[in-house]
């Protein structure tokens, strides 16, 4: 399952600058990953600063 981002995100975009296959985007409430493209790496867990990504 793919990483999805919890209403924690602040819409700062350091996960989106750290995704290496692009799956995250700006969505309506808050920064958003497609999980059709998550490879599930952790690397925007990583880079956000309130920990809005979350493993499934």
């Amino acid at each position: 399952m793919a990483y999805v981002i919890s209403d924690d995100c602040i819409s700062c975009g350091a996960c989106a600058a750290a995704c290496p296959v692009e799956a995250i985007s700006e969505g309506a409430e808050h920064y958003e990953i497609n999980p059709d493209v998550c490879i599930e790496c952790g690397a925007c867990a990583a880079e956000c600063p309130v920990e809005a990504p979350k493993a499934p």
